[in-house]
């Protein structure tokens, strides 16, 4: 079974980026792309989405409002906050709704340890 990355970003360039880096670390996963908090409800109403990369400054709905509202669709959900905001009150927002925080510049190495515990609770959902 192919595992879906929705990658939700205001930045077009922003989303190239991280799509570019989940293909480095996870060549095999599809990827699919939201400019805005409600177009990324949209697709997940639509489809099955597996993991989500979110950015914390968007037009409307934040990354943690959004990260709240699918915590409550799927509880179990790999969600990452992504943003180069780097607060103690964000990060501890984040991790209040069990979504990781990761910092930007995106980079390979900022992202593996979420990519790749995201990809063992796949598995072992799976079994």
């Amino acid at each position: 079974m192919t595992t879906t990355v929705l990658i939700v970003d205001d930045s077009k360039l922003a989303r190239i980026v991280a799509g570019k880096t989940i293909t480095a670390l996870q060549p095999d996963w599809q990827r699919v792309e939201a400019s805005s908090a409600d177009e990324a409800l949209t697709l997940v109403a639509e489809r099955r989405i597996d993991v989500v990369l979110l950015d914390f400054n968007m037009p409307g709905k934040n990354g943690l409002e959004l990260a709240g509202e699918l915590r409550v669709l799927h509880p179990t959900l790999p969600i990452a906050l992504i943003t180069a905001n780097v607060q103690d009150e964000i990060i501890a927002r984040a991790r209040a709704l069990n979504a990781t925080f990761v910092s930007k510049p995106l980079t390979e190495e900022g992202l593996r340890g979420f990519l790749s515990g995201a990809a063992l609770r796949l598995r072992a959902e799976a079994k």
